[in-house]
């Protein structure tokens, strides 16, 4: 189990391809979650009972440290291979997936596009972006709330993004878990649709804080929904005052182009 947020363990985690049978079962040789209860077993949780914290924190900081340095690897492969590599993290129902295949279709006569997809069950999201021509490989990571940088390494072996190319994770929709864990991402997109809040920022500040970049997506909706987009961009640059903004809607595409221009700026053509 996950020492940071309780999360699944690492043998219900696999990595796929669609329409193919094969998987990598994920091994926490890199990694390893798995808390190990160090009283008696025969002893009662009662009221009485009072634990020290001191083994879970340490526990938490070495999966991190471990978690992080292995990210720092998956960013040199990256770098090396001049991959942009983006982590797109948001609340369930975002349009993060719909962003995506649009993303995708404005960029694929100009550059590569390779994706992992990570979802808790089913291949939905990568079945979707297999349909738009681009290579992706699927992450069920079973109860786990968040991917890794374990997970990100085997899927990248599986996928093997090509050389100057951009490469999208979409993470496992939850603003929380995903925000302690470097992927080895170059940047790190939160998503966040009008549909959803516009406090949504202030109440889950450290996605926020770790965040490049946000985009207030479905704004075709904004005459239908209270949503202020001012207060939604006041409270993330209360905990960022560096993050950049694009107003977005990925169904009708309107200001799409904002969005794919954005990433371009990124990407260092080489010569």
């Amino acid at each position: 189990m996950c020492g940071t947020c309780g999360c699944a363990e690492s043998d219900e985690v696999k990595i796929m391809r669609p329409h193919n049978k094969e998987t990598i079962e994920y091994s926490n040789d890199n990694l390893t979650y798995d808390y190990i209860h160090t009283h008696d077993e025969k002893h009662a949780h009662d009221y009485h009972h009072h634990h020290s914290h001191s083994k879970e924190i340490i526990l938490e900081q070495d999966i991190l440290k471990k978690n992080n340095l292995l990210a720092e690897r998956n960013r040199g492969y990256f770098d090396a291979k001049n991959i942009i590599s983006i982590n797109l993290v948001s609340s369930p129902g975002s349009g993060k997936t719909t962003l995506l295949e649009k993303t995708i279709s404005g960029l694929k006569d100009e550059l590569p596009v390779f994706v992992i997809e990570g979802d808790q069950q089913t291949m939905n999201d990568a079945e979707r972006i297999k349909n738009t021509g681009a290579p992706v490989v699927q992450i069920n990571t079973g109860s786990g709330c968040h991917l890794d940088s374990s997970m990100v390494n085997l899927a990248v072996k599986k996928l093997e993004p090509k050389e100057n190319s951009i490469l999208f994770i979409e993470n496992v929709g939850n603003l929380v878990c995903p925000s302690m864990f470097d992927l080895g991402e170059n940047f790190r997109i939160v998503v966040i649709s009008v549909t959803e809040g516009d406090d949504k920022p202030a109440k889950y500040p450290n996605m926020f804080e770790s965040s490049d970049l946000c985009i207030i997506n479905k704004t075709d909706l904004l005459p239908y929904v209270d949503f202020n987009v001012k207060k939604a961009k006041k409270y993330a640059m209360q905990t960022n005052q560096n993050i950049e903004f694009i107003e977005l809607s990925a169904k009708t595409e309107d200001g799409l182009k904002d969005w794919i221009n954005w990433l371009k700026s990124k990407f260092k053509v080489e010569k």
